[in-house]
């Protein structure tokens, strides 16, 4: 037997250039990006709407000479906001850190944990909140949207499905839509359908098919965004074995959102995010303290926020476009 033997010349260590953690891109998550983020310097506060039946009125009239014009006016209203405060923390034993080998960060590898908590939850509360039934009113049935013909079969016609409830947002509000969110099973068949890729081949050459990216898509729709989140979760619990799935499944929505906030602006939602808590325009604070009873440090992230609607008839869901 040659000798020294390998395993006395080498004795195995963790790699310092390289380790493996199933993280998430940002580009996942869309919570923070569909709805216009309107930064709030108290917890609670009240805004000022106005009647849409009163803008579309027309009540401009002839005017005979000697007479007074036509008198008209318009209602307003209030509504108001909440921003609730989640937190999570993830303490680092001391005795952990002092044993610690390199390349781990224990307070790095905390604060990247609970942060991702944190975006799961804030896309989870959207998502039960705007990417599902009986929530938005712009559609020609004031309600939810099954096509005849599912996108995924050749009989499907999206395309026009979309133009057909954009126009009926369009003629209700005099808003556009603008933004489109499609959960990835939905985008996988969009994408392939013929009517999609029959619009878009006249830019294809023998070298490069036709391919209906987000960009060539909204183009397309005459859309600003598409989004396709591939945000993923977890459902089972600690310990069990994971349990994964999309948190946007086989549906879409059609939203009117303006590019920002402002004074007689109308969205389908907005999110007041709460600066006084997080001191920015998130609502978000990441901050360590020392829990000496416990010998260990804590690092704790609040964020704390209103993902809010604000215009039911700028929205359309379609349920279950897919099989």
């Amino acid at each position: 037997m040659p000798q020294p033997r390998r395993q006395q010349v080498h004795v195995n260590g963790p790699l310092t250039n390289i380790s493996i953690a199933y993280t998430q891109d940002a580009s996942n998550f869309i919570a923070d990006k569909v709805f216009p983020i309107v930064p709030v310097p108290k917890q609670s506060d009240v805004f000022f709407t106005y009647d849409r039946t009163d803008f579309f009125r027309i009540d401009t009239k002839k005017r005979a000479p000697g007479t007074e014009s036509a008198g008209s006016g318009y209602n307003m209203s209030t509504d108001s906001y909440f921003c609730d405060v989640f937190a999570l923390h993830k303490d680092v034993d001391d005795q952990l850190r002092a044993n610690a080998d390199s390349p781990i960060s224990l307070d790095r590898d905390a604060t990247e944990f609970i942060t991702l908590d944190t975006m799961l939850n804030r896309e989870q509360e959207w998502v039960n909140a705007f990417f599902t039934t009986s929530t938005w009113t712009g559609s020609l049935t004031a309600g939810d949207i099954t096509p005849g013909n599912l996108w995924d079969t050749v009989a499907g016609t999206p395309i026009d499905d979309i133009a057909e409830q954009m126009n009926s947002v369009a003629e209700k509000t005099g808003k556009r839509i603008n933004t489109m969110v499609m959960g990835p099973e939905v985008w996988k068949e969009f994408k392939e359908h013929p009517d999609v890729l029959d619009r878009i081949k006249y830019g294809a050459t023998p070298g490069a098919p036709a391919i209906a990216t987000k960009q060539a898509a909204a183009s397309l729709l005459e859309l600003d965004n598409i989004y396709v989140p591939e945000a993923t979760r977890n459902t089972a619990a600690e310990g069990a074995t994971g349990t994964y799935d999309f948190f946007y499944g086989k549906s879409a929505l059609l939203l009117h959102v303006p590019p920002n906030p402002g004074l007689l602006v109308p969205s389908a939602g907005y999110t007041f995010s709460w600066t006084g808590l997080g001191g920015n325009n998130f609502g978000t604070a990441v901050t360590k303290m020392r829990a000496e009873l416990l010998k260990c440090d804590r690092i704790e992230i609040e964020n704390a926020f209103d993902q809010k609607q604000v215009g039911a008839d700028l929205g359309v869901y379609f349920s279950a476009v897919v099989s």
